[in-house]
């Protein structure tokens, strides 16, 4: 302990001596003999003297005579000891019994000398005690610095974020840090003598083998082996570990002790580091799974789906069996997502895959292809009549209704099936044959399922055909307005006419809108059709215009693509003031199902139409899931009762509450009220008794084009009339 805070010994500063004797001329030799050989020399001649300055000063040799006056040379040391004051002590004295020098290297001196002594004998055992209190002092340095850098290595080790360790020549720990007993939840006691197989999961002992019993260390070691290490929780939870393996000296891993009399190195043991990769290969497999499955179903995507369908036809092939693969197209999906909302589109459709999965047989794989599309692989198929059953579960299941947040949604399937060998051999042709057969499904009504076949391919083809002539027909000039008249059943007059959009196909003749605005409407074709419409109508209306009495209103069955993404309004406007057509002749027909992705643009479009003087109508009115909520959001001015209710009036003294209701809700709103599909007396007596008296269907006129119709407004002395357009 350094006495006072003083500084410790320092070759470049000058050693300070005490020189302590009661002898004046004896002292003043002594300090003449040390003075000028670079010490810095302090006298005392008493014993209180040398304690006073050894209190004051730091000293770093004292030249002690043991005889003084007042205070011994002993009683000097013990305070001296006492005190802890880090300095050496050489003794001079003329005592010559043996008991003073014993007690004063009993207390610690350096040396011990009998007066009278040489001079050189002297200067040899000052020098000699500065020499070793020097290399003492430097020592001390020394090992100090060492136990600072081990208390740093230390540190820098137990706080590193990796398991630290060394192995012994028989796989046993030798050491381990904290973030061994942090990570793995054994202590370092419990680790230090066991061998590591202790900690690596049963599975991988066998690769642990090699890397912790690496004895290489050079660029060959062992480099980022992935193993599993047991953790002590108990809960079977398993880290894995990236595991480096070095050497002492940082940068090998076997670990060997020189052996210079045969110039070898005996290996005793491995450095290692193992890097907790637990969460990177939970993130790993987190990332391989979303890319292989669907996240809003959770069921396998295309990607996956189409490697187990290879692996199956792998097998199918080697086993010489059949499988199916089904292509399912949920009916009714696209009106509940339109009417509902896509959060409630996606309710459905994975209460919808949760089913499908239910009605699954062990090997099986459904998959989400994308927006209402599932895929089915069935090996090792018995028969057909194995993928008949599981189809009809599917449609067994699918027919009960689904509840969304008190929403009762009913929806069904187009299911098409594919068998391998006979319907194709490759994933490609499976998926898209089973997809023709689906289609063919949906055109025979939906809600049911089918097995492909060849002339299947043909109507494909056909469908294909009447997309590339559909793209033709306007530029040749192929499409048509025809209009249905409507009549006032009180006069017996055309009031107006609903239009119908039709195709004169060069080889298939007319076609009816059914016949290919489906296909329009799959392929983008909407927004041209749907402008070239306005421009024929008020061409069109311009004509009979001429040959009425009176003004004719016109109502337009808007599209609900083309109201969602066309500008409309504008265009209409424009129309109107192209050909001079008074908007108060315009009416907009909106149904149901228009396109609620965004209803309020489409609220804006037909407020703006209100302002310039053009009416809406609401078409197929109570056929769908917010007619009376559309009779507030939307500006309604007519109401139509949709045929189908129209159809179920047999007698004209019946009780059709359905009816009587839609008549009800026009006439307390003050809303207009038309008819369609009227095609027998009862019905038209039944419908004008009881407070609707514009009607149109059969019973009056069928479509007709258009100089039949100005035809039929000359044979009359004139009226008001409404003509809707339905593309």
């Amino acid at each position: 302990m350094l006495h006072g805070g003083a500084a410790p010994f320092d070759a470049d500063m000058q050693p300070r001596l005490l020189l302590v004797d009661d002898e004046p001329r004896l002292l003043a030799s002594l300090h003449e003999l040390l003075r000028d050989r670079g010490y810095h020399l302090v006298t005392a001649s008493s014993g209180s003297e040398a304690l006073a300055q050894l209190s004051r000063l730091r000293f770093d040799l004292v030249l002690l005579d043991l005889r003084l006056p007042d205070i011994g040379g002993h009683e000097i040391m013990d305070f001296i000891n006492a005190k802890q004051i880090d300095a050496d002590v050489i003794v001079m004295s003329g005592e010559v019994g043996i008991d003073a020098a014993i007690g004063a290297v009993k207390r610690g001196a350096y040396d011990y000398l009998r007066k009278p002594y040489s001079r050189e004998e002297l200067l040899k055992t000052v020098a000699n005690a500065l020499a070793q209190r020097r290399l003492k002092l430097e020592n001390e340095r020394i090992a100090q610095q060492l136990e600072n850098s081990e208390k740093m290595y230390r540190y820098l080790v137990d706080s590193s974020p990796d398991i630290i360790y060394t192995l012994n020549h028989e796989g046993r720990f030798t050491f381990v840090n904290d973030r061994a007993s942090q990570l793995l939840g054994y202590t370092r006691e419990e680790l230090i003598g066991k061998h590591y197989s202790v900690v690596v999961h049963e599975e991988d002992l066998e690769r642990a083998r090699y890397v912790f019993n690496e004895r290489r260390s050079d660029d060959r070691a062992s480099r980022n082996v992935e193993l599993r290490l047991k953790c002590r929780t108990g809960s079977g939870h398993e880290r894995t570990f990236n595991n480096t393996l070095m050497t002492i000296a940082l940068n090998s891993i076997g670990m060997h002790v020189p052996d210079h009399d045969v110039k070898k190195h005996e290996f005793f043991g491995t450095y290692g580091v193992a890097r907790d990769i637990t969460d990177r290969k939970r993130a790993e497999e987190l990332i391989s799974y979303q890319a292989y499955h669907d996240i809003l179903t959770d069921l396998p995507n295309r990607i996956l789906f189409k490697d187990r369908l290879g692996l199956a036809l792998i097998q199918a092939k080697r086993k010489g069996t059949e499988l199916a693969v089904m292509f399912i197209d949920l009916d009714r999906f696209k009106l509940v997502n339109d009417t509902l909302g896509h959060v409630k589109g996606d309710e459905l459709l994975q209460q919808a895959a949760l089913r499908l999965k239910e009605c699954l047989r062990r090997g099986d794989t459904l998959a989400r292809q994308g927006g209402d599309e599932f895929t089915i692989v069935l090996p090792e198929l018995r028969d057909r009549a194995d993928a008949c059953m599981v189809a009809d579960k599917f449609l067994e299941c699918l027919h009960q209704p689904f509840d969304l947040d008190g929403h009762q949604v009913h929806i069904s399937a187009s299911i098409g099936i594919a068998i391998y060998p006979g319907d194709g051999e490759t994933i490609d042709e499976l998926l898209r044959h089973a997809d023709i057969a689906m289609y063919q499904v949906k055109g025979l009504g939906k809600n049911g399922h089918s097995f492909y076949h060849a002339s299947m391919q043909d109507v494909s083809t056909q469908k294909i055909e009447l997309e590339r002539s559909l793209r033709n027909a306007l530029e040749n000039d192929e499409l048509e307005m025809y209009y249905q008249p409507q009549i006032d059943v009180v006069t017996g007059r055309i009031v107006g006419a609903e239009g119908l959009m039709r195709w004169n196909h060069p080889q298939r003749g007319l076609l009816s809108a059914g016949e290919f605005l489906p296909f329009a409407e799959e392929n983008g074709l909407m927004l041209p059709i749907s402008d070239w419409m306005i421009g024929a109508l008020c061409r069109d209306m311009l004509k009979w215009n001429q040959a009425a009495t009176g003004p004719v209103r016109l109502s337009l069955n808007v599209s609900p693509q083309y109201l969602d993404r066309g500008d409309f309004f504008e265009k209409m406007r424009g129309a109107l003031a192209r050909y001079g057509i008074a908007p108060a002749q315009i009416e907009v027909e909106i149904t149901e199902n228009i396109c609620i992705r965004n209803p309020q643009y489409a609220i804006e479009q037909l407020n703006k139409l209100c302002q310039l003087g053009v009416s809406v109508a609401i078409d197929d009115f109570g056929t769908g899931y917010s007619s009376l909520s559309y009779l507030h959001r939307f500006p309604i001015h007519t109401i139509k009762i949709d045929q189908s209710f129209v159809k179920e009036i047999h007698d004209e003294h019946g009780h059709y509450p359905v009816i009587l209701a839609i008549i009800s809700i026009a006439r307390g709103l003050g809303m207009n009220l038309v008819a369609e599909g009227v095609e027998t007396e009862a019905q038209a007596r039944y419908l004008e008794a009881n407070g609707c008296a514009t009607m149109q269907g059969y019973l009056y006129y069928r479509p007709i084009a258009l100089p039949d119709f100005i035809g039929a407004l000359r044979g009359q002395a004139g009226g008001q009339g409404a003509v809707a357009i339905q593309a």
